[in-house]
């Protein structure tokens, strides 16, 4: 977001006050001032518009949109369509290269240990693997794709990389637990060199000090990839986590919920949520993955037969995205998170976007 400060003055106007005699001067009364800061910050929202078959739509402009701060319409000043394909004549040639990359992280919770009562959990989570295996053959050559683990700690497999392979030793790596190196030197990457998370990670033990749950270890990847220009779609395979209460209900944590939240939509991460239980299992913690995945203009996959499906339509939706920017002001000096709601003027289609961001320092 830029920032400029804008100084707020109240002008003082002198009033004369009649007086009997014709020749008498005025007497002008105290000046006062009133000046009150505030930052004019430009906010980027990226929002998916897909039809109810979940094709994406284009074309849209910016009387096609609905953005409400606090119950408040804001104007808009600019909307953009980025895709990541290249945009094609009648015969099917190329005309205007894809104006976006795709970005994708792999996220496998490891729950081998969490859920050894819950029959098949394991396969599951080989059969997800398996099919991302798969999945990332078939995406672009523009596309990028990094693979995250967590177990104990956060562990990061693989930085962002085209290379198709090393995605998917990582996805291996990920899934039995095998790829926990820390963050050294090492295995920085080149100043110069392309997107990175590794980069912007805490450096050597210091991640696995910083991320003893799934929430902070949430935390740390999406501040990581807050350097990365664009939108972040983070696929979270998971049977959920969190806490239940007596009634067997699952019981948000305000120390982690909505912080997380907020982390992820500050970072522009998207989270496609895929519960890797049995179609026929049910669990209460699959609440958390709801809650991460609409929060943060993501999707949430339940009850999966198979794993083609969720990660089919993740790479479908992702292909194009409309970039919405205004401008808002906030008192300088202060900090905090804004809601904000983004809504279509055409109740036939369909939006996801992030649901808020945080101001100040």
């Amino acid at each position: 977001m830029r920032n400029a400060t804008i100084a707020l003055s109240a002008l003082a106007f002198l009033f004369a006050h009649a007086v009997a005699a014709q020749d008498a001067a005025p007497t002008p009364q105290p000046e006062s001032t009133f000046t009150q800061e505030v930052e004019v910050s430009e906010v980027l929202l990226d929002a998916v518009v897909t039809d109810r078959d979940g094709n994406v739509i284009v074309g849209l402009g910016k009387d096609d949109f609905q953005v409400e701060e606090d119950g408040k319409p804001v104007a808009l000043t600019d909307v953009r369509f980025y895709s990541s394909r290249a945009r094609l004549d009648a015969a099917g040639k190329p005309v205007n290269p894809a104006e976006a990359q795709r970005l994708f992280i792999l996220f496998f919770h490891d729950q081998r240990q969490m859920n050894t009562d819950v029959p098949g959990v394991l396969a599951r989570e080989l059969e997800a693997s398996r099919r991302a295996k798969e999945w990332v053959r078939k995406l672009g050559p523009e596309d990028y794709v990094a693979v995250a683990s967590f177990e104990h700690s956060l562990a990061l497999e693989q930085d962002f990389t085209r290379d198709r392979k090393a995605m998917q030793r990582a996805i291996d790596e990920a899934i039995t637990g095998k790829g926990d190196q820390g963050n050294w030197p090492s295995r920085q990457p080149p100043p110069e060199g392309g997107p990175s998370l590794l980069r912007n990670l805490p450096k050597g033990n210091e991640v696995r000090d910083k991320t003893p749950t799934i929430y902070e270890a949430l935390q740390v990847l999406a501040k990581a990839s807050s350097n990365v220009v664009g939108r972040k779609n983070l696929v979270l395979f998971s049977s959920g986590f969190g806490d239940v209460n007596g009634f067997g209900q699952f019981q948000p944590d305000v120390r982690y919920d909505q912080p997380t939240v907020q982390v992820l939509n500050d970072s522009n991460v998207a989270v496609y949520a895929v519960d890797v239980l049995d179609a026929n299992t049910e669990s209460p913690l699959s609440s958390s993955l709801s809650l991460l995945a609409t929060g943060t203009g993501g999707r949430y996959f339940q009850h999966i037969v198979n794993f083609v499906t969720p990660l089919s339509e993740v790479a479908s939706e992702t292909t194009g995205y409309y970039l919405l920017s205004y401008r808002a002001t906030h008192p300088r000096g202060k900090s905090g998170y804004q809601k904000v709601k983004v809504t279509l003027r055409n109740p036939g289609l369909q939006v996801k976007a992030r649901e808020g961001y945080r101001y100040g320092d």
